[in-house]
């Protein structure tokens, strides 16, 4: 089965203000029923804070 897609993040973060840190995105997107691989990829980011969407794709989907 495939990881989660930019698709799946953009809807786990639906409603989320910017700029956020890193356990406020793993809160929005267990609130939003996000799948689990998602949020663990979340919650395993190095990064711990994010000015904005495109910021946060970067961090999940980087090579």
């Amino acid at each position: 089965m495939a990881g989660p897609n930019p698709i799946e993040l953009q809807k786990a973060l639906s409603g989320m203000d910017y700029p956020t840190d890193k356990k406020s995105l793993v809160e929005r997107a267990r609130s939003n029923h996000a799948d689990g691989k998602l949020v663990e990829k979340l919650e395993n980011l190095r990064q711990d804070s994010f000015d904005g969407p495109n910021e946060v794709q970067k961090a999940v989907f980087k090579g």
